[in-house]
């Protein structure tokens, strides 16, 4: 049997929690934990308990920055053109230049 891993307060996590969302709601968390440098479950865990998720600058993050900003890329020539722009856009627009902040805040 394989060894039961715990988190960093020695818990064992041994419940399962599931829902439901939109694939746009989707889109929003994976790029939201692309950018952040956790994984899925420390990042819902931390926004759930409403501790501040801190962004730690390595190669993934900087790779997950570097691909949103080439979709937002694409997203701006689109709004050039005479579209609207989302609200969607305009959250990850806030959650890069929230965590670009704070990795220039590191240096």
């Amino acid at each position: 049997m394989s060894q039961k891993v715990y988190d960093c307060q020695g818990r064992w996590r041994s419940k399962t929690v599931a829902f439901r969302m939109s694939p746009e709601e989707d889109a929003q968390l994976e790029m939201a934990v692309a950018l952040s440098g956790l994984t899925k479950q420390d990042y819902i865990i931390r926004r759930l308990q409403c501790r501040d998720v801190i962004v730690q600058g390595n190669p993934r993050v900087y790779k997950a920055l570097r691909n949103q900003l080439a979709v937002m890329l694409e997203e701006l020539k689109r709004v050039a053109v005479g579209e609207s722009v989302s609200a969607d856009f305009l959250d990850t627009i806030r959650l890069i230049a929230i965590t670009m902040d704070g990795l220039q805040s590191e240096s």
